[in-house]
């Protein structure tokens, strides 16, 4: 089967790391890639719908993979899908989900789906006057895709009122936004195979969004996660696939609308019982980078199965292990940072057994150095959360780049829970 991979993230690296192991997967392309996918695919340049469609037709693409949130926001599945070619991934119209954060709460709230009371509004001044009679804390979230960072948590009512003046960055996403009550719990995501009828969640992982250790400041695209999460007992997984992942794609369907790909549900546990926070359209980033190691089925099989609405009966099993995924980040991310920086260590630290998932690099006169916010996602593997947090940080600490920023404390709340 030849496969071609869309992305370029630590997301992508695994996602690629873990087809490459499968028996299906003759040959592997990635568009764009970065030097971490170069070892498993070979990297193409080419963007935008019309060129990728072209390429999978050219080069006899079995199965698109389709990483990153935007191209599948864009309609890039359905473009595929009217030229006959596979992909893992829903349509523009099932992606709403997260392209929209108002769609997804609106369906919620019609389907009985349980997430946070809110708002919408198109209005800031109609926003800001319903912030001051609710009061704080509380959310406020852009509608449209904001890489992960349009939501904030307003501890107070001055910093609420300015959260609403900060949507303006995100452009057009912030042109609506939605206002919802402060969920106080522990949050987790459940991962899901899914092709529009069967929904079969992974493990459940953690992820930490803000920047700083002890959930202090700004939140990211993601600093760190590990999987198994304990908070996720097994009765609040059935919780969750009975009142939430389940019925969404029901939901959905009622509406005339087939998910297939991978569902992301963010959830907050309050006492035992989950909500949600959001729904993503694709896997997590950098949930991807703990769980799939984990993942001891074959991914392109199950991929496959969901692309083409055969994963009934399908048994997919994980390691007895834990995963834990520090984010290494350049310094001044998530705001302005500097690239083009060598990176040492990194052979020493696969040497020492680390999974390293390139995020943010590139290749430059042979050498790895630093091109993006988030630059490394490195996992451990042990049989324990304190071990594999203590490997993990070994794994850290062998590599090195100038301003290199990254939390100390990913996977601690675990030690709480278990």
């Amino acid at each position: 089967m030849k496969i071609l991979l869309i992305g370029s993230g630590g997301r992508e690296h695994a996602l690629a790391w873990k087809m490459a192991q499968s028996p299906l997967a003759e040959k592997i392309y990635a568009a764009p890639g970065n030097p971490g996918i170069a070892e498993f695919a070979e990297c193409v340049k080419i963007s935008g719908n019309a060129a990728i469609v072209d390429f999978a037709k050219t080069h006899g693409v079995d199965l698109v993979v389709v990483g990153p949130e935007a191209p599948l926001v864009a309609g890039l599945v359905d473009d595929l899908d009217a030229a006959g070619i596979k992909a893992f991934g829903p349509k523009k119209a099932a992606a709403q989900l997260e392209g929209s954060k108002i769609f997804a709460k609106n369906l919620m709230k019609k389907y009985s789906i349980p997430t946070a009371k809110f708002e919408t509004f198109d209005n800031l001044d109609a926003a800001k006057n319903y912030i001051r009679e609710a009061g704080a804390p509380i959310v406020i979230k852009a509608d449209g895709l904001a890489a992960g960072k349009g939501v904030i948590v307003a501890e107070t009512l001055d910093a609420a009122l300015s959260a609403v003046d900060e949507m303006k960055n995100f452009g057009a996403a912030g042109d609506r936004i939605v206002v919802e009550e402060f969920m106080d719990g522990e949050e987790a995501s459940i991962l899901a195979f899914t092709d529009g009828e069967t929904i079969i969640p992974m493990i459940a992982a953690q992820d930490h969004k803000r920047l700083n250790d002890g959930d202090e400041g700004v939140n990211t695209g993601g600093m760190g996660a590990y999987a198994p999460a304990p908070v996720v007992t097994a009765e609040v997984a059935e919780r969750a696939a009975e009142k939430i992942l389940k019925p969404i794609i029901a939901a959905l369907k009622a509406e005339g609308i087939i998910y297939r790909g991978c569902l992301y549900a963010g959830l907050m546990i309050v006492n035992g019982e989950p909500k949600v926070v959001e729904f993503n359209a694709r896997f997590g980033d950098p949930e991807t980078q703990a769980v799939l190691p984990l993942l001891d089925s074959d991914l392109v099989e199950i991929m496959d199965a969901c692309a083409t609405g055969t994963l009934a009966g399908k048994k997919i099993s994980w390691r007895d292990e834990v995963a834990v995924c520090v984010v290494m980040a350049s310094g001044g991310y998530p705001k302005a940072y500097r690239k083009n920086l060598p990176i040492d260590g990194l052979d020493a630290a696969k040497d020492m057994g680390a999974l390293i998932f390139h995020a943010g690099t590139a290749e430059v006169g042979g050498r790895i150095v630093t091109s993006g916010g988030r630059v490394l996602g490195v996992t451990a593997l042990d049989k324990n959360i304190r071990a594999a947090i203590d490997r993990a940080y070994s794994f850290v600490d062998a590599i090195h780049f100038d301003g290199a920023h990254f939390r100390r404390d990913i996977a601690a709340r675990a030690l709480k829970n278990v």
